[in-house]
């Protein structure tokens, strides 16, 4: 990769600002597409989901902890599998202290396929504090678009609830979560970017937090994404 040209402290900071105006340009294109966000209309969800935890069995309105909103994490991790997606653990290393959205009325979860035993044993293994349900032998997945004929892919989903009624408000898929993800955030803040250049694919350097140093860890795959394209953002 050719690196950027070296010039004077005041030629970078004449640089700087035309470049600031793009990223305020970003910055209103970003809010206006959250708007149209929270206007995407919302649907009931009729069927009783259940999930198993920890502490037993809980339904989707159990997720929410008595707030209002929900985020679900769809976390792939498919039932026959030793560990789960190394690109959907970095999301999971991305979260931040709870806390904060709690204070905005939200619950988090993240929802995977894999049984609650074997969930929660990757958990142990990856640090986590971070609350996790199995999906294992329901249609949760299926109904929202991230188990498919082809494999699982990753998303995330947000609910609403109004009482008891719970209402199915966004989902994203696929690059859509990019934005959940901070090491990609913090990477575009640098000089080199991402360092995908020359991959055969962008995801193939990502590992397991505590795999790096190993030579034989693998990445995702190269068939990591199963899905359909047409929720692909």
């Amino acid at each position: 990769m050719e690196l950027s040209p070296i010039v004077t402290k005041e030629e970078w900071l004449a640089a700087r600002k035309e470049l600031l105006e793009q990223e305020k340009e970003v910055t209103r294109a970003r809010d206006a597409l959250s708007a149209a966000r929270r206007a995407l209309p919302r649907v009931l969800v009729e069927k009783d989901y259940t999930f198993e935890s920890p502490e037993g069995t809980l339904t989707l309105l159990d997720l929410f902890q008595g707030r209002r909103q929900l985020i679900v994490r769809h976390f792939m991790f498919a039932p026959e599998a030793e560990a789960g997606c190394p690109g959907c653990s970095m999301q999971a290393d991305s979260v931040g202290h709870l806390a904060h959205l709690h204070n905005r009325d939200t619950s988090f979860v993240m929802v995977a396929l894999a049984p609650i035993a074997k969930i929660e044993a990757f958990r142990a293994r990856m640090g986590w504090d971070l609350p996790f349900v199995s999906s294992f032998g329901t249609e949760f997945n299926r109904d929202f678009q991230v188990s498919t004929d082809r494999g699982e892919i990753p998303g995330i989903s947000s609910f609403i609830r109004e009482g008891d009624a719970v209402y199915h408000t966004n989902s994203v898929y696929d690059r859509g979560g990019e934005v959940t993800l901070n090491t990609y955030n913090y990477l575009e803040l640098t000089l080199l970017g991402r360092q995908e250049e020359g991959l055969a694919h962008p995801w193939d350097w990502w590992r397991l937090h505590d795999s790096y140093e190993d030579a034989n860890a693998k990445g995702p795959g190269e068939n990591w994404w199963n899905g359909q394209d047409k929720f692909r953002s």
